[in-house]
């Protein structure tokens, strides 16, 4: 229908979707109520959810969902019930979580001004709130309320918490240009022992920069691949080699000999010195190849990270240690998914603990 059509239909139904009556013939993507019926003769006979499947055409997925939502506490499974309340879920429109939960909505505007990810907030409260699905959400839940703007959901000004400050879904296909820089005597990536592959020994780090307007101001930013916790050192006045050499150092000499294993970096000119890096920390230094930054991924994400709290085409140098500091360490206190939504922090105090442990 024509455009005018359809907005004079909306209009005259109030913005919402008609009731359709007589309801639609079955798609076959929904169970009727004729396999309800079915599924619950089987079960009595004790077929098993694979030969119910089979019977009814149906994956064993299917099955296997159907008698988890829709059994009650008793182990019942009542068809024409299950029916009923399969009818009623999908009945449209529907009231938004968000909008009919008022704690759920108050708690994610918070941990969304806080600058988590919805994905990191919907496996927080996964995990946080183990026996309370009310507080259970699809982070896709949070993304429609944010671009989308529904109704008593979340409010648009926190869409500028999400990592890229868009309030609309864009690609994030890049394409670069240039040849890059040239450094002696690499060690590529695809030399690196497999062991770091794998993300079952810590000390594996990746590094790289994120510099400021005019590239004056830069931050040399690293992070450990399998416990994700990341380190940052701010280098207001420069980025020479000569620079970053200085701040690696200082960064690592922190840490304990058995994490510190291995660093890799992209093919920039700030690492042009990386030999004299070896020499002083004793850590052999691989290169990623170029325009790849998925070999670098623990590290890109970390910046993007970053980029919430010091955004692109800002001057650097204006941030103190201190402010540096404090954002580290809420970066690092934040549940990742990668961890099943453990803290960075909390596993790399495992780590430092784990020789001792082993020698006990």
């Amino acid at each position: 229908m024509s455009r005018p059509v359809g907005t004079r239909i909306r209009k005259q139904n109030n913005f919402l979707i008609p009731s359709l009556t007589p309801p639609r013939p079955s798609s076959g993507r929904y169970l009727t109520g004729r396999e309800r019926v079915q599924i619950a003769d089987l079960l009595r006979l004790g077929c098993s959810m694979r030969q119910i499947g089979r019977q009814l055409g149906r994956h064993p997925s299917t099955i296997s969902r159907e008698l988890r939502r829709h059994t009650d506490a008793a182990g019942n499974y009542l068809p024409r019930t299950a029916d009923l309340d399969a009818r009623r879920q999908r009945a449209r429109p529907k009231t938004p979580r968000l909008v009919a939960n008022a704690p759920l909505r108050l708690l994610v505007q918070r941990k969304l001004n806080r600058c988590w990810s919805p994905e990191e907030i919907a496996g927080w409260l996964r995990k946080t709130y183990a026996d309370e699905p009310s507080m259970h959400v699809c982070h896709e839940t949070f993304y429609r309320a944010l671009l989308l703007r529904e109704p008593g959901g979340l409010h648009q000004r926190y869409a500028i918490k999400l990592r890229t400050g868009r309030r609309i879904r864009k690609t994030r296909w890049r394409t670069r240009t240039g040849q890059g820089s040239r450094i002696r005597n690499m060690t590529m990536i695809d030399q690196r022992p497999a062991e770091i592959e794998t993300k079952l020994t810590a000390g594996h780090w990746e590094g790289d920069l994120i510099v400021g307007v005019g590239s004056v101001s830069a931050m040399v930013t690293l992070r450990e691949r399998k416990t994700q916790y990341g380190m940052v050192i701010n280098l207001p006045k420069d980025h020479t080699a000569a620079s970053v050499n200085h701040a690696v150092i200082g960064a690592f000499a922190t840490l304990p000999a058995h994490l510190k294993r291995s660093l890799t970096w992209d093919q920039g000119v700030e690492m042009s010195s990386h030999e004299a890096l070896t020499a002083a920390t004793g850590i052999p230094i691989y290169f990623a190849e170029r325009a790849s930054p998925w070999q670098r991924g623990a590290n890109e994400n970390f910046n993007g990270l970053l980029r919430q709290y010091f955004p692109k085409g800002t001057n650097l140098a204006q941030h103190s240690t201190a402010h540096v500091t404090r954002v580290v360490n809420e970066i690092n206190h934040r549940p990742r998914k990668t961890l099943d939504y453990d803290t960075p922090a909390r596993r790399l105090r495992q780590e430092h603990r784990a020789p001792a442990t082993a020698l006990g």
